[in-house]
């Protein structure tokens, strides 16, 4: 790097002051643009700046265009997790196992952060050199897991502060309702019943079953069996059971087709043999 360049390099770290103090941890390549003039950075050395930068430790590439602040920048707080994962793909909410631990219905710690995005969204590739496993995206150590739903089946998402960060989020009700159809990234489906059977009296049944109802057929009877199983009364779970499904759903989507089949619910009970009916 010549002369010039190294000036650049220092314009670059004032860049990053100048960010700070904007409040932007999270930035675009568009907004260091915009700031760039204000810091004396010129435009044709920006991307060499921000190269610079992320391989100093001062800023981290999260995908192609987007950065955050490092903590170790000065006066700049941790950048959370849930937060690099509403940045990283659009539609995003926080769901399934981070969502069972945030809404405290787990002692679970999730190894991944689980986002709920739709389908034909762009999931960013990982470009940590580790990779990750199962199809996450590997970010300075942390794999995000992307969960993608057809657009009708992006619903039930709140606004929730984490420090903060205001994130979206999956709410109680479609949180379990997610456990009901991929228990494998909620802590297994031993874990999901725990969950109804501790946290039931909390969630609102109503938006439960309206939710339920929105989804496959195999949700909808897995939910109305649990409810059932659980003490619900009976006349909320009508609507449940009068929705008609021809053949059998298995209870358990992570598990075998094998089990008692319940007439009443269409659902065939293959549950493991140390969990009760």
């Amino acid at each position: 790097m010549g002369k010039n360049g190294q000036v650049q390099s220092i314009r670059g770290t004032e860049l990053v002051r100048k960010l700070v103090e904007e409040g932007d941890r999270l930035f675009t390549v568009e907004r260091a643009r915009e700031l760039a003039p204000s810091v004396g950075l010129a435009e044709n050395y920006l991307r060499e700046s921000l190269h610079y930068l992320a391989r100093s430790g001062w800023v981290v590439r999260l995908r192609k265009g987007l950065y955050a602040l490092s903590s170790s920048a000065p006066g700049v707080s941790p950048v959370h997790e849930f937060e690099i994962a509403m940045a990283l793909v659009h539609p995003a909410a926080i769901s399934h196992l981070s969502a069972v631990h945030h809404h405290g219905m787990t002692e679970q710690i999730p190894r991944e952060i689980f986002v709920l995005t739709t389908t034909g969204a762009t999931i960013p590739r990982s470009h940590d050199k580790k990779g990750a496993s199962g199809g996450a995206v590997l970010i300075e150590n942390v794999a995000y897991h992307f969960v993608q739903v057809k657009p009708d089946h992006y619903f039930g998402i709140e606004d929730v502060w984490v420090n903060d960060a205001r994130v979206k989020m999956t709410d109680p009700e479609r949180t379990v309702l997610d456990g009901l159809l991929a228990p494998e990234y909620c802590g297994g489906f031993a874990e999901v019943l725990h969950i109804f059977e501790t946290h039931m009296s909390k969630l609102n049944l109503e938006k439960l079953i309206s939710y339920a109802l929105k989804l496959d057929g195999a949700t909808i009877k897995r939910t109305g069996w649990i409810l059932e199983q659980f003490g619900a009364n009976a006349k909320i779970a009508k609507p449940l059971l009068d929705v008609p499904i021809k053949g059998y759903r298995i209870l358990d989507p992570s598990g075998t087709h094998q089990g008692h089949c319940n007439i009443r619910w269409r659902i065939q009970e293959n549950l493991p043999g140390n969990l009760k009916r």
